[in-house]
């Protein structure tokens, strides 16, 4: 099926150098495939990773972009015909190989031969983007295609980060990003207390996470007023680990929730004695999604999001790299 128009995308040429706009052939639909015309794409500090050379052998050239929302308008073969006119949300997981021990156990984040939309695999700063259908989540007709892209990545990450920190009732957040202002609205839904940490002297940032429901908010570094009983960190700064793990009480987790991350410094035994822990959370699986977006319709909630023109992906690229706004970034081809 011929596409609804030029297809453009803002592609990575090579690492490190600005994207470029770019007009591109109306590409095949391969068996198992999906044709999805982008209606909205999150910027994720992933998409910065990729870019910047943080992340190692992206496919170049590439279409970043892993927070797809859009409507699937031709479909490969194997692929149901009443996907076609669908809503689906598209994440960073594209791909796994479904016979390695990691696939086996239910473990597919960990698969040893993935594809990552926006990495290994064409994503959606583009007008439209080719996808595994079984890698796309169905989504309801009227959701919302800007304000659901963020929950694509941000919030996946998120929800998965919020369960490998465990089932304790006050939870530090460190990084006040796309990530952490959908997450606080999740744990406020379940009861659960957030102690927001930002960079010192961002003042919108304390003010930002207070007013979605965070119950205390304070610079990185600083002591909270009670022990925590788990930590996520979304910022890629290695230094908050010790942070972290000096205000978690004994038994807890700090869990780190980047793909990224400036290493760890030395530190004394003492921050992680008394049985803490350190963990890390990698990728998603669909069971991820499954979960996330039923709880997210629960707690109703709600990105606030900045929005570009697919032509300015490096303002938004920049803005998030500087920090110039609040919740995240969403391209809007």
């Amino acid at each position: 099926m011929p596409m609804e128009g030029d297809v453009r995308a803002m592609v990575l040429e090579r690492v490190g150098r600005p994207l470029r706009l770019m007009e591109l052939p109306d590409p095949p639909t391969p068996h198992g495939q999906i044709v999805v015309k982008v209606e909205a794409c999150g910027v994720c500090r992933t998409d910065l990773h990729v870019c910047d050379g943080d992340l190692s052998k992206p496919k170049l050239p590439l279409v970043p972009g892993h927070e797809i929302v859009g409507s699937v308008i031709a479909t490969g073969e194997g692929v149901p015909i009443r996907l076609v006119g669908r809503k689906v949300g598209v994440p960073w997981l594209g791909h796994t190989c479904g016979h390695c021990a990691y696939c086996c156990e239910g473990r597919e984040n960990l698969c040893d031969e993935p594809g990552f939309t926006g990495y290994t695999i064409d994503g959606g700063f583009a007008t439209h983007a080719i996808v595994e259908a079984g890698y796309a989540f169905e989504l309801p007709d009227d959701a919302d295609p800007v304000a659901t892209a963020p929950l694509l990545c941000a919030g996946l990450i998120g929800w998965r980060s919020l369960k490998m920190a465990g089932e304790g009732r006050t939870i530090g957040i460190y990084g006040f990003g796309a990530a952490a202002h959908i997450l606080v609205q999740v744990c406020k839904h379940q009861g659960k207390s957030v102690y927001a940490f930002v960079r010192p002297g961002d003042e919108a940032g304390r003010k930002f996470a207070r007013d979605l429901g965070a119950v205390w908010a304070g610079y990185s570094g600083d002591t909270p007023p009670v022990q925590l009983d788990s930590a996520i960190i979304f910022a890629p700064a290695g230094e908050l680990v010790p942070m972290a793990l000096d205000v978690v009480r004994k038994g807890g987790t700090v869990v780190c929730g980047g793909i990224h991350m400036s290493d760890i410094p030395r530190m004394p035994y003492r921050l992680l004695w008394g049985e803490r822990r350190v963990v890390s959370v990698a990728n998603l699986t669909r069971k991820d999604g499954a979960e996330f977006f039923s709880i997210a319709k629960a707690a109703k909630v709600g990105c606030v999001t900045s929005t570009y023109a697919l032509e300015r992906a490096n303002d938004a690229l920049d803005d998030l790299r500087s920090g110039r706004f609040t919740g995240a970034a969403v391209i809007v081809p």
